[in-house]
């Protein structure tokens, strides 16, 4: 843990709760928790990149990613592995460098890869007995949050963190 650098993270299940939401005008609506938002800053103030990558286009998750200044947002993809691929070699890290959380079994090759996996409680079984670590928290509710405080507990004292982060960050994006 101690050695992340990037964090990746699906979207459906994981940064949602996974239900779909389709209007009668054919827009998808998503909800996402402000607390997965938080953890998200957190760990971008600390140095860690993000990264999203989702089999769905949503506009939706297009604002979210951007409110939240995530570094690559990566949408409609069906081969999360080629992806992880080129992120980390733009980033000229090595796959132990990786995090990600996922929640169902498309999510299982990026799982296998990576230095360190996470999955919602609401997983499939596949993926909760293939990753390192379930969060005690369903996606969509605090999952991505719980998380990312684990992995950033390794890496510093979360309370120096959060004062430094209260004191240089002029707006806090959740």
């Amino acid at each position: 843990m101690k050695q992340i650098k990037l964090i990746v993270l699906d979207v459906d299940g994981v940064l949602t709760d996974g239900k779909l939401h389709i209007g009668s005008n054919g827009v998808e609506y998503k909800s996402f928790h402000v607390k997965d938002g938080m953890g998200m800053s957190l760990a971008r103030f600390h140095g860690i990149k993000l990264a999203i990558i989702t089999g769905r286009k949503s506009e939706s998750v297009t604002i979210r990613a951007k409110e939240l200044n995530i570094d690559f947002l990566y949408e409609g993809i069906t081969n999360k592995v080629e992806v992880i691929f080129e992120i980390i070699r733009s980033l000229n890290i090595s796959f132990k460098e990786v995090f990600y959380m996922g929640d169902d079994i498309n999510d299982l090759p990026v799982i296998k890869l990576v230095g360190l996996s996470a999955a919602p409680k609401d997983a499939v079984e596949n993926v909760k007995k293939s990753v390192n670590f379930v969060s005690k928290f369903n996606g969509g509710e605090g999952a991505v949050r719980e998380a990312i405080e684990l992995v950033l507990s390794r890496q510093i004292d979360l309370d120096i963190l959060i004062g430094n982060y209260l004191n240089e960050t002029s707006s806090m994006i959740q």
